[in-house]
C-alpha cells in the first residue's frame, strides 16, 4: 500500500477504534507524516509496509539530530508504533519492524507541591468582599479536596454534587466517569456559592444551566481563567513556587500518600488508568522522608 492510503487508512481506524480527541488524532498523524518525509528526503522510496527495523533505527538518529527534546522524540516514537499496530490489525504487515525501537530516557521530574498550610494560606488570600470571591473559595477547596484536573473543575454539573452523601462524580479522561469524596470544607463553600452567586446570576446562558462554576455572563469557566486566578493568588499569598491548578491535583495526591493512604485508593480517585502513573507520588513521599530524616535526625548532622 501506498502511503497516502495507509496514512488515510490509520487516520480511520485512530477515528472508529479509539477514544482518543481531535489533538491526540492529529498528533499521531504527524508522527506517521514525519516517517513518510524522512523516507522521501533519504530517497528510500519504500511503502509504510516495506520499511524494516533498521530503517526505523535511522529515522530515530534523524529526529534526533533535529534537536528535538527527548519528551517530543519519545511521543513521536509512540505515534510511529502505533501506525505499525494498525497495520498489522489490518494485516497489511506480518511483522511489526517498530516493536523493538528505543526512545530516549525520560527524566521523571517531580512536580512542585504545595504544603497544607500554603494552600490554607492561598485560600485564606482571597478577599471575600470581591465580585465572585464566593465561586473562587469554592473552587479553590474542591481542587484541594478531590484532586480534579482543571478540565475536571470547569465541566462539575451541579447534578453530580452529592453534598448528603460527600461525593462528587466527574467525567475524566476518554469519558471515564468517577466518584471522588468531598470534604466537609469544600462542601460547605460550594452550598454558600450556589445559594449566594450562583442563584443572583442575572442570567444563564444555554446548555450551561446545569454547570456548577459560571463566569459573570453565565457560561462555564476557561481553562485559562482559572489558572489566571490561581496564579493571582499564590502571589498574593507570597507563594514562590510554580503553581497552577495541577498543583493543587499533586498536594492532594502528595498529602494522601504521606498520610498513608493505599495507592490504589488514590489511583481510583485520580483517574489514573495505570498504577505507575500514581506511583510518582511514592517518590514524592520518599523525598519527603528523606528531608524530614536530614532535617531533624542527630545522626545526620554529624561530619563523617
Amino acid at each position: 500500500m501506498d502511503w497516502h492510503s495507509t496514512l488515510k487508512g490509520f487516520q480511520a481506524y485512530l477515528l472508529l477504534e479509539k477514544s482518543l480527541s481531535a489533538h491526540s488524532i492529529e498528533a499521531y498523524i504527524r508522527d506517521a507524516e514525519k516517517l513518510m518525509e524522512y523516507v522521501i528526503i533519504s530517497k528510500i522510496d519504500l511503502t509504510p509496509d516495506k520499511l524494516t527495523s533498521d530503517h526505523l533505527t535511522s529515522f530515530i538518529y534523524y529526529i534526533n539530530d533535529l534537536g528535538l527534546e527527548p519528551k517530543s522524540q519519545a511521543r513521536i516514537i509512540s505515534g510511529i508504533r502505533a501506525f505499525y499496530k494498525y497495520m498489522m490489525m489490518e494485516d497489511i504487515i506480518e511483522n511489526d519492524p517498530s516493536s523493538l525501537l528505543e526512545g530516549p530516557k525520560l527524566q521523571r521530574t517531580l512536580p512542585d507541591v504545595l504544603s497544607y498550610e500554603e494552600i490554607d494560606h492561598m485560600i485564606g488570600s482571597i478577599d471575600m468582599s470581591l465580585p465572585h470571591s464566593q465561586r473562587n473559595r469554592a473552587m479553590l477547596e474542591t481542587l484541594y479536596a478531590c484532586g480534579l484536573r482543571v478540565s475536571e473543575l470547569i465541566t462539575l454539573k451541579i447534578s453530580n454534587f452529592f453534598s448528603d452523601q460527600g461525593f462528587v462524580k466527574v467525567l475524566g479522561k476518554n469519558n471515564k466517569e468517577r466518584l471522588i469524596p468531598i470534604g466537609a470544607s469544600a462542601i460547605k463553600h460550594i452550598s454558600l456559592y450556589l445559594d449566594t452567586e450562583r442563584k443572583t446570576l442575572p442570567v444563564i446562558a444555554k446548555n450551561h444551566e446545569d454547570t456548577l462554576f459560571l463566569n459573570r455572563r453565565g457560561k462555564g469557566l476557561t481553562r485559562v481563567m482559572v489558572f489566571t486566578l490561581i496564579k493571582q493568588y499564590a502571589s498574593q499569598a507570597g507563594i514562590r513556587k510554580s503553581v497552577s491548578p495541577h498543583t493543587f491535583r499533586h498536594s492532594f495526591a502528595t498529602h494522601l500518600v504521606e498520610g498513608g493512604a493505599d495507592l490504589r485508593a488514590v489511583q481510583e480517585m485520580l483517574g489514573h488508568e495505570s498504577i505507575l502513573t500514581t506511583e510518582i507520588y511514592t517518590h514524592l513521599d520518599r523525598n519527603y522522608l528523606r528531608e524530614t530524616m536530614m532535617k531533624y535526625h542527630p545522626l545526620s548532622k554529624k561530619e563523617k
